[in-house]
This record gives structure tokens, sequence and C-alpha cells, in this order.
């Protein structure tokens, strides 16, 4: 089995300056080539939980692109650990808010890997607000075009490309499910996120591909220390069932599975990795 690259060998990125510092992918997981030479392509895949779906996706037998917008060190460092487990890595920087970028980082992906047959949309951005009346157009904008508008830019093309058999995966969220008072736009979002994955996902099953989603609960990525304040940050994940944040590494095996002929029979449905919190659809 291959080992990623040890943590005391990496580029002071952002992730290299969390303590602690996420884990991507446990020792115990053994890649069983459920992608074998699948080719999937990962936005925001430089850190937290796009790095870590990256690295399971590699060892599970996938040559990966990795969609990143200005974090050159974090990107190189993902490059390196999905090298490690013996794939291909392909680094495409730009900002997805700008639809003629989401096109063409497809294309790349193709034109260097060969194919696409996974797309996992994970980009996104949040900034915390306690006054509604303090989000600003431009604040609003920019979270939609990052976290939603992105997404249909990204599907609709690699529909171009994608056949039988192949999956669209999105990132949605908790905050989706229930209120989050401080995250109105970012709420909002991923509720839009959840009904795009639906609706999505009945428009292309005559075609046989799959759309599906995960939601995560409070996870320990960068994220998190970027936006929240040293108070938010100590207590984070603290409000779950089993009272802590989850890590990168447990919420990629939920990648894994709806990327796989294990979900085959799956569709428009999203998977909640939370922590404990019952929520319902």
């Amino acid at each position: 089995m291959a080992k990623t690259p040890a943590k005391q060998n990496r580029q002071p990125g952002i992730e290299a300056k969390m303590d602690p510092a996420p884990e991507y992918i446990k020792d115990s997981y053994l890649g069983a080539q459920k992608l074998k030479d699948k080719v999937a392509l990962i936005t925001g895949g430089d850190s937290g939980i796009g790095r870590a779906v990256g690295i399971h996706f590699a060892r599970e037998g996938a040559d990966i692109a990795i969609v990143y917008l200005n974090e050159d060190v974090d990107a190189e460092d993902t490059k390196k650990h999905i090298e490690a487990e013996g794939r291909k890595c392909l680094l495409i920087k730009g900002d997805v808010k700008k639809a003629a970028f989401c096109k063409k980082a497809v294309a790349n992906t193709v034109a260097k890997l060969g194919k696409l047959n996974i797309l996992v949309n994970n980009a996104g951005m949040q900034l915390p607000q306690k006054d509604p009346k303090a989000i600003n157009e431009k604040q609003l904008e920019d979270t939609f075009r990052t976290n939603i508008f992105a997404y249909f830019h990204f599907a609709n093309e690699a529909l171009e490309y994608l056949n039988e058999g192949d999956c669209i995966i999105n990132t949605t969220s908790v905050t989706a499910y229930r209120s989050s008072p401080n995250l109105v736009d970012y709420s909002s979002t991923k509720g839009a996120i959840t009904s795009f994955t639906r609706s999505l996902a009945t428009n292309v099953v005559k075609k046989k591909i799959r759309v599906n989603a995960v939601a995560p609960g409070p996870v320990w990525t960068p994220l998190i220390v970027a936006t929240f304040d040293e108070e938010k940050i100590k207590s984070f994940g603290s409000e779950t069932a089993m009272k802590r944040a989850g890590q990168p590494s447990e919420l990629a095996p939920a990648y894994v599975f709806l990327a796989s002929d294990d979900a085959s029979f799956i569709t428009g449905q999203v998977i909640h990795v939370n922590g404990g919190e019952v929520v319902n659809g």
C-alpha cells in the first residue's frame, strides 16, 4: 500500500499551519481498486475535504485533476500525496466564479488525462455575518457564484464528456437542513446545491449518469480557521452528538462509495456525515 508523504516534510501552506493538522486518510484505509483507471476532477481539491477525496480516489486507482484558487503550496502538497499513491495529478489554478474558467478546466482535464468519469463539485466559501444586513452585494454574489453557479458550470461542461456509469458528486452541508444564523448566504447556497443535486439527477438518469451529494457536518478544514474567530474555533464541533468535529478522512469514504459501482442504484441522494445530527432528507 502506498504511503502518503510524511507530515514533517510538508511545506508551510495553510493546512500545515493548522493545529492539530487535519487527517486526510487513515493508515488503516486499504484501497480496493474501486476506481481503477478512472479520471476524477475535484474542485477545491487543494485542501480539506477535497484533498482527502483526491487521496482516497488515488488509492482506489484513479487519476486526479485538482482545481484550486490560489493556494499553490497546498495544491503542490496535495499533488505529492496523490502521486505517492502511484497516480497522476493535474493542478488547475483559477477562479471558479468565472464560467469560462470552469469550461476550460474540464476541457484541460480531458486533454491531459484522456477522459473524465467523476466530477466532484466541492469548492466553497463562507463569510460569517451576525447581521444579514452586513452581507453586502459583493459577498452575496461571490458566495453564490462560488458555491452554486460554479457547480452548474462544471456539471454542464462535464456532461459533454461523462458516459454511462459515470457520476457527479456535490458537496452540500448540514446547514442546508437546519438553521445557521451566522451563515445565511452560505447555507442558502447549500440548500440550492441539495435541490440542484436532486433535479440534475432526474434530468440525466436517462443517460445512466448518477448525481449525488455528501452533506458534511462540522469538519476540521482550513475554511474553518480562515473564517471563524478563536472562540468559535475552540468549540468547533462540540454541538454534535459525538462532541467533536470530523476529520476530512472521515468524509472521503462517502465520496468513494458514491463514485464507485457499489452505488450503482443510488442517484439524487445525499449522504449525511455529521457526527450524529439527525436530519430529514
